[in-house]
């Protein structure tokens, strides 16, 4: 989170003096909820969007939207937080991991090779808000008709070719916890084009959606949902956080621009490619050292600089720190996704040397929203 203040204080005094704190209100949406539910669906330039408890509830909700389940298998990257392929789990789906490359986003070569009859999703995800290529993606998703969900977690606001991150694929999933660009502590958004889409998404996101509400009828039967409804409160908070959020965008890329025109300079490292530069959130700016050794290195040496860490440290974020998936443990064994698959999976710590690899060479530096662009260049030029 970069920027709270009075805004989101007087938002939340006005939905307790208000004393609606449920989501629906006389048959239709509370109107704090509704105002952040309609202004995000505008700033993305989708049709429709509703707000949840959290960023791994609006994934799981947006894979129950496009049907997956039992037997079906879902491309996450080896490169996100474990939540990713939590949810493919939560709906007993099975996740196949594939490669990152460079740009620390999937490898377009890699999902190609991991598809299978039984593929029904690919999820990419914008880690450290970084563009994926939804290009590539786009394509393969759409030769072997499989839906793409994307993991906006890290990245709201961000673009790829002028199009907002959750506006590209079937539906989009975002999280608003602390650490993220914009936040209410907790929550999430799911975000679509398509109606049915959409209200598959809803119903399954509210099993009390059908009583509570009759402002958008559903034409999808009523069917068993969980509860991951968002609080007023939350969504109250939301609202003035996202009038914020291009302002923080443009600060951030603005100080990455600074930082990664004087980094180019040095002959130890590069500025790690990207898929879409002027669309990536730059709250980070990766850089590639020739081995794990000398990034590890470059580390030690200008880690008082500016807040900084490899990849491939950061845990839960990094396939082989994933356990109940390496080691197929479910909650409950007969609600095991691999075992109501019916075949057999097996994953090692090490079936994905690239990616590895390249998160093992790369240091993240934090771009410095509180620094000046004066104070950034100085800091830069002191890692060439």
């Amino acid at each position: 989170m970069y920027i709270m203040g009075k805004a989101e204080i007087d938002a939340v005094a006005k939905v307790i003096k208000s004393g609606r704190l449920f989501r629906y209100h006389d048959g239709k949406v509370n109107p704090f909820i509704g105002s952040f539910e309609k202004a995000i669906a505008r700033k993305l330039g989708t049709r429709y969007a509703f707000a949840t408890n959290s960023g791994t509830s609006s994934l799981i909700c947006a894979l129950a939207g496009v049907n997956i389940g039992p037997g079906d298998e879902v491309i996450v990257p080896g490169y996100t937080y474990i939540a990713t392929p939590l949810a493919a789990v939560a709906l007993g789906a099975v996740p196949i991991i594939a490669d990152v490359d460079e740009t620390l986003t999937l490898d377009p070569r890699d999902v190609e090779r991991k598809i299978t009859r039984h593929t029904k999703a690919i999820i990419p995800v914008y880690m450290l808000g970084l563009s994926c290529n939804m290009a590539a993606i786009m394509r393969i998703a759409r030769r072997h008709g499989i839906a793409v969900v994307e993991d906006v977690a890290q990245a709201g606001g961000g673009s790829y070719h002028g199009r907002r991150f959750g506006s590209i694929g079937a539906v989009g999933a975002f999280s608003f916890n602390f650490y993220k660009i914009i936040s209410c502590g907790e929550g999430g958004a799911v975000v679509t084009n398509d109606r049915h889409v959409f209200e598959r998404a809803m119903m399954y996101h509210d099993c009390g959606y059908s009583f509570f509400s009759n402002e958008r009828p559903a034409t999808v039967p009523f069917f068993a949902g969980v509860n991951y409804r968002v609080s007023v409160i939350q969504s109250a908070v939301l609202y003035e956080q996202l009038k914020r959020l291009d302002g923080i965008i443009a600060g951030l890329r603005a100080r990455r621009n600074a930082m990664a025109e004087i980094l180019a300079r040095s002959k130890r490292l590069r500025v790690s490619p990207s898929n879409d530069a002027k669309g990536d959130c730059a709250t980070h700016l990766p850089v590639l050292l020739a081995s794990a050794d000398e990034a590890v290195a470059f580390q030690r040496e200008h880690g008082k600089l500016c807040s900084m860490f490899r990849p491939v440290d950061t845990g839960r974020h990094v396939y082989k720190y994933w356990e109940p998936v390496l080691e197929q443990r479910t909650h409950h064994p007969r609600l095991s996704p691999w075992k109501l698959s019916g075949r057999r999976y097996r994953y090692t710590k090490d079936m994905l040397p690239q990616t590895l690899d390249v998160l093992a060479r790369t240091v993240c530096l934090r771009v410095p929203l509180e620094k000046t662009l004066a104070e950034v260049r100085r800091m830069a030029r002191q890692m060439v």
